[in-house]
Order: structure tokens, then C-alpha cells, then sequence
């Protein structure tokens, strides 16, 4: 390591002295046509084609310097970052040994550096970011997040909702693709330190929901939630609260759960993995196609329109309205009004601000 920084140390001092060469070449032909008024048209046009020339050569040297500090940063980030989770790691690998970990049914997390080491040192069929490796998410996220979610209802309101997006399973490909589109967003900056995970996460995970938003109400006349009621909101389809959790859910996510899903997925031998991915894809694709049908169907009925086909009565006789709430509990329909749970812990926090505002403001 010394005779690296011996070399970058005398590396430095050569490029130094060829920047203040170039930048007093620069300087001379400056002061040259500043000073000489009366220079002759074809002197001062040499001199500033030659400042010209130089200026730009700099700027060129500025730019690739530039690209070099960021990457040289990003790289000095990774390595510090990798470094500190190897230390975790082992830290809650020691504490689990002595049988001092509070959750102890719960391995610790595999770093991003291992399964990165597993991936090079081996040929799988879902390595890295792949199509096999994305569909594979798909389907875990679909199920992870519907299972968070529920739980989250639980605790914070005391009852259970479905929080399901599809008519058969567990099932919500909002937090599906999310999970999809964290992977692929939160992928090059893995390594790198939580800060990026959370900037990345509250970006993509805002984009997602909103984008899901958007289409369910354009798709199929619904809303599943509503921010109205929060403050710096867009529309209602997304705030700054739950951006916030978007963000720590990137932390989450890229930091310890995607590990821990890669590694199970890393156990999957080669063929099994393909027929197993290429299942669980079908049974999605067609799940989503009956949900979609159903949705449409319900919000006929909704409007009072009966079914012109035998299959827009299949659809009535298999999912109607009774199963479809109990499917869907949080959608409303866009004609009617949005109603906002009197009961949710964010309506009450704010509202209860707003009303104190409103008696002082009334005083």
C-alpha cells in the first residue's frame, strides 16, 4: 500500500504541474490581447484560437477528472460499506452462536458481497439481475408485501383487512412490481451505503405507487387509497409520509431482504428454478387476467349494468359484490365519494392538528 500511494502521490504532482502549464498558456495569450490594443487582426485571431483550443482542451481534462472523483468516491463508498456489513454479519453470526440474538428464529442476512461472491464463483439460472431473477421477485414480493401489510393493519388499526390484489391467493402485484422495481433501481447502489438504498427507495417506490394509482383509477374506475387527508400530497395518490416508508422500505429491502430471497433463490438447482419460475409466472399472468375481469364486471355492476355476455355472467355468479369487498376492502369506485377511515392513525394525527388550527384561528 505505500508504493500505491508513493505512485499516486508523484502521479499528482505530474498532473498538477501539466495543469498550471496549460493554464498558464492560457494566461499569456489573455494578456498578450488584453495588452496589446492595436494587435493586428490576424495576430489576435491566432492567439484566440490558440486560448480556444487550450480552454477547451482543459475543460475536457476538467470533465474526466470530474467522472474520476465521482467514481473514485462511489468505489471508496462501496468498499467502506462492503467492510461494515462483513463486521455486522459477523458480529450477529457470533451473537447467534452465543445465543444472545433477541430474534432468534431469524438468521442474519446474508451481505450483498456474498451473494455477489456466490454468483460469480457459480452458473445459475437467476444471477444478477435477470428475467428469471426479476419474475422470481415478482412473485415473492406479490406475497411478502400483501403478508407485511396485513400484519401492519393489525397492529395499527386492531383488525384484519385484505389486502390482497388478486381474487385467488395472498396475492398483490402493486408490491409486486414494486419489489421488482426496487431490485432493478436499488441494484448498482447495493453496496453502496444506506443513505443511496433510502433516496433510491423514496424515488422508485413513489414513482410505483403513483404510476399504480394512476392506472387503477384509468383501468378500472378505483382507488385503493387516498392521501387526501396527509399533507404534501399529489393528487391523493402519493404523499410524503408513506414516500418517507418508501424509503426506509429501500433500506429494507436491498439490504436485507433481497439478500436473504437471492440466497434461497441461489439454493433452486438450475431446472427445477426454470419450471418452478415459469409456474409461478403463468399462475400469476392468468390470476391477474380473472382479477381484471372480475374488477371490470364489478364496476358494471356498480353502475347498475347487467352482464351482455355468459361470461360477464360467470364473472357475477363467481365474484360477486359480497366476495369482491372482501377481496378489495380498501377500493372505492371513483364515482362514488372517497371515503377516508375516521379510524386510521395519520386521519386522526392531522385532523386533530387541523382542528386545533381552525378553534385558534376562530379565537
Amino acid at each position: 500500500m505505500t508504493d500505491t500511494k508513493e505512485t499516486i502521490a508523484r502521479l499528482t504532482d505530474q498532473l498538477n504541474a501539466a495543469d498550471e502549464a496549460g493554464r498558464q498558456y492560457i494566461r499569456d495569450r489573455l494578456d498578450r490581447m488584453t495588452a496589446e490594443v492595436d494587435m493586428p487582426d490576424d495576430a489576435y485571431d491566432t492567439c484566440r484560437k490558440e486560448a480556444r483550443e487550450a480552454l477547451g482542451d482543459l475543460r475536457q481534462i476538467e470533465k474526466a477528472m470530474r467522472k474520476r472523483e465521482r467514481d473514485y468516491a462511489f468505489s471508496v463508498d462501496e468498499m467502506e460499506t462492503r467492510l461494515n456489513e462483513i463486521d455486522a454479519y459477523r458480529r450477529q453470526k457470533r451473537k447467534a452462536r452465543l445465543g444472545q440474538r433477541k430474534l432468534k428464529l431469524l438468521t442474519p442476512a446474508p451481505t450483498n458481497g456474498q451473494i455477489d461472491l456466490m454468483e460469480q464463483r457459480g452458473t445459475h439460472f437467476a444471477q444478477g439481475v435477470t428475467v428469471w431473477k426479476l419474475l422470481l421477485l415478482l412473485f415473492a414480493g406479490s406475497l411478502l408485501g400483501v403478508l407485511m401489510e396485513d400484519a401492519w393493519c393489525v397492529v395499527v388499526h386492531g383488525r384484519f383487512e385484505s389486502r390482497a390484489g388478486l381474487v385467488y391467493g395472498p396475492f398483490n402485484l402493486l408490491y409486486g412490481f414494486g419489489a421488482v422495481f426496487l431490485s432493478a433501481t436499488l441494484y448498482r447502489i447495493r453496496n453502496l451505503n444506506k443513505l443511496y438504498a433510502f433516496a433510491g427507495g423514496f424515488v422508485a417506490g413513489t414513482a410505483v405507487e403513483f404510476s399504480c394509482s394512476w392506472l387503477q383509477e384509468k383501468l378500472f374506475g378505483a382507488t385503493s387509497w387516498d392521501y387526501s387527508h396527509l399533507p404534501f400530497n399529489i393528487q391523493g395518490r402519493v404523499c410524503l409520509l408513506y414516500s418517507i416508508f418508501w424509503g426506509v422500505l429501500g433500506v429494507l429491502w436491498i439490504k436485507d431482504i433481497y439478500p436473504r430471497i437471492s440466497w434461497l433463490i441461489l439454493k433452486i438447482p438450475n431446472r427445477a428454478g426454470k419450471i418452478l419460475t415459469v409456474a409461478l409466472t403463468v399462475f400469476l399472468a392468468v390470476d391477474g387476467l380473472i382479477t381484471a375481469g372480475a374488477v371490470v364486471r364489478w364496476h358494471e355492476r356498480n353502475n347498475g349494468d347487467p352482464p351482455v355476455t355468459a361470461l360477464g355472467a360467470l364473472f357475477d355468479e363467481r365474484f360477486p359484490d359480497e366476495r369482491m369487498k372482501g377481496v378489495f376492502a380498501g377500493w372505492n369506485f371513483v364515482t362514488d365519494e372517497r371515503i377516508i377511515p375516521e379510524d386510521d392513525m395519520w386521519y386522526r394525527l392531522f385532523n386533530e392538528e387541523r382542528e386545533g388550527a381552525d378553534v385558534s384561528d376562530r379565537s
